[in-house]
This record gives structure tokens, C-alpha cells and sequence, in this order.
């Protein structure tokens, strides 16, 4: 028979609030172990260079096979395209071929990738104008494409500057699908949709 030294049952009860405290505690720590581990994640292939002040996204829908390529124009005449894709603090980061070169080997399984996209960032702000064309640059099918162009200041926010989905009809046109000018101070203004041949041979 157990002996208590007088003391009763009681005495021995688990205070609720101290049984909530310490589930917390036990909360907060796991949290903070996988916060840990989430700040070092392993390298990936296609992961975009964080230090970007702008990035123009172009899109057209999944699994068309249709290649639509970009092209931005900076300060300078400077260009980037997928036969250039790095000039000045302008890179092009990704660029989509439609279907081509989508499909991957993921354990023994051929896996294909129905995003359609193309990136391009702009890593300072120099000052002056930028434009940003879409070029319908070969079609396996003959239809249309809508391609969707989306513009963002990420740097010290996000800022949307521009958001809009322009039908490309053909093999070889090309739209102006933004303009913008960054100011000597950095800000931005003139954004507009003023057409502007960047590609030899497009058609405006």
C-alpha cells in the first residue's frame, strides 16, 4: 500500500493550466524545428534569383503546344531574348519552347510539364524605358494563343504595375504588350500598351 506522508490525492492533480502551458510549449517547438529546417531547403533546378526589383511573367494556356517567346527591350537598346538572355540587369530566366523539351524523366516514368511560361526579371532600376513584347514565334497547330502578361514591382512590395491577356493569331506576330518608364528616382510611370516593333520581320 502506498504512503503519501499524510499528504491527500489531490495534492498530486495535474493543475490545468500548467498541463496547457506545457502542450504549448511542446506546440512551439515543433513549429519552430520545422521553421528551421524550411530555411535551408535543398537546391532545385528553376528556382528564380530572388534579388529582382521587376518581373514580367508571360503565359499561355497549359499543354498548348504553340512556342510564344519574349521580348524586353531596356535603356540603351539593350535586349533580352532567347538568343540573349542576359543584358545589362535584365535576364530572361525561363524560357518555354510550348511542348518542346517538356517532357522529363522522374523515375523511369516520362512526366510532361504543361506550364506554359516564360520569365524575365529586371535586377536594378535603370532609368529609363522598357518594353515588353510577346512574339508568336512557331505553331505546331495554326490556332490562336492568348498570352497573359503579367508585370510586378517586388522590390521593397509587391506592386502589380500591369495585368492583361492579349491574343496572339499567328505564326510570326508579334504586340507590344507593356511600356513602362522607371524614373531617375527609382518610381514608375508611363505605364501604357503603345505598340513598338522589338523583332526583325514581326508584324505589329
Amino acid at each position: 500500500m502506498a504512503i503519501f506522508s499524510g499528504k491527500k490525492a489531490s495534492d498530486f492533480s495535474i493543475d490545468p493550466f500548467t498541463d496547457l502551458l506545457f502542450n504549448g510549449l511542446l506546440t512551439f517547438t515543433f513549429l519552430l524545428l520545422i521553421a528551421l529546417l524550411l530555411l535551408n531547403p535543398p537546391a532545385k533546378s528553376g528556382i528564380i534569383d530572388p534579388k529582382a526589383e521587376f518581373m514580367i511573367t508571360a503565359s499561355w494556356p497549359d499543354n498548348d503546344p504553340n512556342d510564344i517567346d519574349t521580348w524586353v527591350e531596356g535603356p540603351g537598346n539593350k535586349t533580352v531574348w532567347f538568343k540573349h538572355t542576359q543584358d545589362g540587369l535584365m535576364h530572361l530566366d525561363r524560357d518555354d519552347r510550348g511542348l518542346a523539351n517538356d517532357m522529363q524523366l522522374i523515375d523511369g516514368r516520362e512526366v510532361i510539364n504543361p506550364l506554359n511560361q516564360e520569365i524575365v526579371t529586371i535586377r536594378g532600376r535603370p532609368a529609363g524605358e522598357f518594353t515588353v513584347n510577346i512574339h508568336y514565334y512557331r505553331s505546331t497547330n495554326g490556332r490562336e494563343v492568348p498570352v497573359t502578361v503579367y508585370l510586378a514591382e517586388v522590390n521593397p512590395k509587391l506592386k502589380v504595375l500591369h495585368y492583361a491577356t492579349t491574343t496572339l493569331r499567328r505564326e510570326g506576330e508579334e504586340k507590344t504588350a507593356v511600356r513602362f518608364t522607371i524614373l531617375p528616382n527609382g518610381k514608375v510611370s508611363e505605364v501604357n500598351t503603345l505598340q513598338r516593333s522589338l523583332v526583325k520581320g514581326g508584324k505589329l
